[in-house]
């Protein structure tokens, strides 16, 4: 049996328990939290008057919502091992969460712009004072909880999150401009006007998440192929790239299978392209990778069994 008459398979895979138990963590603290601003903002929108605080309790609500599905997603995935049945666990409920996630935002979104329209056919009183110190308190909320999710790389979720804080914050500076808007210029449209804003930036952060949740399932190559399949023809050895996919599970396991003819004569010198196959996959940020190396062939024989994916 000659050198290239079976095929040469690799794996590799990464795994990365303690950044994902902190993920978990944060997710729950940041739930926590946030699920208190809620009260003390629902609280003080419904005592004085203000669908502005109100539309930013209910923003803060749906982010407690979207914090507690990301938690529950992370920690399950954490501990479920999966076997052979579910060979990557359930790393999948990550951007499930997700997308449901950025799907509940959008009916909050239509409440608030309803209630708005509302506000500004029937202006209601509100209360500044006590208005701007709930907003003051939502804002603090906010910056706390970013503070807890930034720094290193973030996941999906976290990313989710984080978009979602952005927005929180920007919605209480809202409630407390338009509330300081009324209280100094008496003029009550400010309050339904913050109010509209405020669900603008809901409706971006549902956007963001959709489309990054979305890359995952529907598995969008998170890198170039183009250019990754150029970067490896570079290396040593290698000759051409015959079939190459990368995709992600979850935003932190990303997976790879290369399938490439190599001008290697000895095995040894087939796991020294391998290693740097695997190597530069690493550096390019895939967690799991498959390699398989096959040698110069006969075009009408297919000693590796490959699947023709085309349609």
């Amino acid at each position: 049996m000659t050198l290239h008459e079976y095929a040469q398979e690799d794996t590799a895979e990464h795994e990365h328990p303690s950044e994902t138990s902190g993920s978990t963590r944060r997710l729950a603290l940041v739930a926590v939290v946030n699920f208190l601003g809620f009260v003390i903002e629902l609280a003080g929108g419904l005592l004085f008057g203000s669908v502005a605080l109100i539309s930013d309790a209910l923003h803060m609500l749906f982010d407690m919502l979207a914090y507690a599905m990301a938690f529950g997603a992370s920690y399950t995935a954490e501990r479920f091992e999966g076997g052979e049945a579910w060979s990557y666990g359930l790393h999948r409920l990550e951007p499930v969460a997700a997308f449901l996630n950025g799907v509940l935002l959008l009916p909050m979104v239509g409440y608030i712009v309803w209630e708005s329209y509302q506000r500004f056919l029937e202006p209601v009183a509100i209360n500044p004072e006590l208005t701007l110190i709930i907003a003051t308190g939502g804002l603090l909320v906010n910056i706390g909880s970013v503070y807890v999710l930034q720094g290193g790389e973030m996941s999906l979720n976290e990313r989710g999150a984080f978009y979602h804080l952005l927005g929180d914050a920007g919605g209480s500076v809202a409630v407390i401009v338009s509330t300081a808007a009324v209280a100094v210029f008496d003029l009550p449209i400010a309050d339904p006007v913050a109010a509209v804003l405020i669900g603008l930036l809901v409706l971006a952060s549902a956007g963001n998440v959709l489309r990054e949740s979305t890359s995952i399932l529907l598995e969008r190559s998170p890198v170039s192929s183009e250019e990754l399949r150029d970067e490896l023809t570079t290396l040593d050895g290698v000759d051409q790239i015959e079939d190459l996919h990368v995709w992600q599970v979850c935003s932190q396991l990303t997976v790879a299978t290369v399938r490439l003819t190599d001008t290697a004569t000895t095995l040894e010198e087939q796991r020294t392209i391998q290693s740097q196959v695997h190597n530069h996959l690493t550096d390019r940020g895939i967690d799991h990778a498959t390699v398989e190396l096959v040698g110069h062939t006969d075009p009408d024989t297919d000693p590796v069994g490959t699947t023709n994916h085309s349609h």
